[in-house]
């Protein structure tokens, strides 16, 4: 089992940036590929970036441009650069560790065995 912790969160005006950064600890979790979800209320849990073993990341249509993940294999983190948030993007950001699954044209899922608990993002207008 991985365990995770998110820091980072917070609120910001629409246009504005935030680091999200999620600590990893467990026997193999340097192995597992990692991802972001996020979660509003009353929606489903969405993935919105990925990162597999090899180091290619993934991302979903809205966020492309604005979102960026990235790992630090030596403190065993990862992170999530998120520019120009937008109110929509408010939500409760969860890291998670699993397995990605290549759909083929560009499409992507994440298989997620372990989660954090989460930490806030909400984006004023």
């Amino acid at each position: 089992q991985v365990q995770l912790a998110e820091s980072g969160g917070g609120s910001v005006q629409a246009g504005g940036s935030l680091r999200l950064s999620c600590a990893a600890s467990g026997e193999t979790s340097t192995k597992k590929s990692m991802a972001w979800f996020r979660q509003a209320p009353g929606k489903e849990r969405e993935a919105v970036a990925a990162l597999d073993f090899g180091g290619e990341s993934f991302y979903t249509d809205s966020v492309k441009g604005r979102f960026i993940v990235s790992r630090d294999k030596a403190k065993n983190t990862l992170d999530l650069k998120l520019d120009n948030l937008k109110p929509e993007d408010t939500a409760m950001y969860y890291c998670a560790a699993g397995f990605m699954i290549i759909l083929g044209d560009g499409r992507w899922r994440f298989n997620p065995n372990d989660w954090g608990q989460g930490t806030q993002v909400t984006v004023s207008s």
